[in-house]
């Protein structure tokens, strides 16, 4: 008796844990740069661009805050003096569908591109993404409703050095995004294969 529940909560767990709401969509590294080698980060602010259609501040603080965490717990320090610029993305489909216009020199193969469906970055992409950095790995999950991009962009440069996506920080079937919490745990997701490991005092 005692085997046979334990086997019922392992195989809970199994469930359990194959059921995360997130995945990663992409991870990629760009320019042979070493993430590692930037000690420093700062954050696209609103005054950088547009908030994505449909974001309030609130959501935009949540993303921010779990991106934050999930750097500085990598050893990163925020500094509004830093050369690498953490840009967001968003794909939303309803926004994007019905809006042909784009950024002055928009050119639609500059990263992922499917059906006229684009991450509607806050800080215009194209301004740092040419055409030789399209991803030809990014799967076709990337254009689902609510998925979350994270840019790392030396801004000084404008060369790009580090992309991940994360499906999805919206609640399934519902336009709403997610809370503090949901957003946190699709930040984990988000960085799960970032290149530089967390601190030791951070890992689980």
């Amino acid at each position: 008796m005692k085997k046979l529940i334990g086997l019922l909560v392992v195989a809970t767990a199994i469930v359990l844990g194959g059921c995360s709401p997130f995945s990663l969509v992409n991870s990629e590294t760009y320019n042979n740069q070493d993430v590692a080698s930037y000690h420093t980060f700062k954050i696209v602010s609103p005054a950088d661009g547009h908030l994505p259609p449909g974001m309030e501040m609130v959501t935009y603080y949540n993303i921010t805050a779990a991106i934050r965490e999930q750097l500085v717990e990598r050893g990163f320090k925020e500094d509004p003096n830093s050369p690498l610029l953490v840009n967001i993305g968003l794909t939303v489909h309803r926004e994007i569908a019905t809006e042909p216009a784009l950024p002055p020199g928009y050119t639609p193969y500059a990263g992922p591109y499917y059906n006229g469906y684009y991450p509607y970055f806050m800080y215009p992409r194209d301004y740092y993404w040419a055409n030789y950095y399209a991803n030809a790995k990014v799967i076709t999950g990337i254009y689902k409703e609510g998925v979350l991009t994270m840019d790392l962009v030396n801004i000084q440069e404008k060369l790009p050095v580090y992309s991940a996506s994360v499906a999805t920080i919206m609640q399934n079937g519902n336009p709403q995004f997610r809370n503090l919490e949901g957003i946190a745990q699709a930040a984990e997701t988000l960085f799960s294969k970032f290149p530089v490991p967390l601190l030791p005092q951070y890992r689980k």
